[in-house]
């Protein structure tokens, strides 16, 4: 009876567990198993303002002028171009905060296994979403920008 009684209440535990998961996961996501272009369309259901304000921008920009460099050149996440996948999987760490709907994972990485210069510590910022964690933005404190911080002038009219 005890056993019935504990898979009926991890039945309905589980579910709401893996639906929102944690902070990190929502980060993690995009450096593991292959880092993926957080500005990529595909992506976009992952985010909140502000930074889709910027996402729409750069995508009306390259549509402009599709020969030309866009407002985003560089990979968000990684606050670079260049990486090595291996290097950035092996040392890849996150810590998260949560206030409530609120919170910060902290990634910090080497884009690659040599050079004090590679190494970064990325701080994303979500907010909880219909149950969902987005991102709100992503800030480098290696090289002190933010993502909703940047401009985008190739995309406005």
């Amino acid at each position: 009876m005890r056993l019935t009684a504990l898979v009926a209440a991890l039945s309905i535990l589980l579910p709401a567990a893996a639906f929102a998961g944690p902070a990190s996961d929502a980060v993690k996501f995009f450096y593991v198993p292959a880092v993926r272009f957080e500005a990529d369309a595909q992506y976009r259901d992952r985010f909140t303002d502000p930074v889709t304000k910027l996402f729409d921008l750069n995508d009306q920009a390259i549509k402009k002028h599709p020969d030309e460099v866009a407002c985003i050149d560089f990979d968000p996440g990684l606050d670079a171009q260049d990486f090595d996948q291996k290097s950035v999987s092996k040392t890849l760490k996150l810590s998260e905060t949560v206030d409530g709907d609120k919170a910060e994972v902290t990634a910090t990485f080497s884009l690659f296994s040599e050079g004090d210069d590679s190494k970064r510590e990325m701080v994303w910022s979500l907010k909880k979403i219909g149950g969902k964690w987005k991102i709100s933005d992503i800030a480098s404190k290696t090289s002190d920008w933010k993502l909703s911080a940047l401009g985008c002038v190739a995309g406005q009219e």
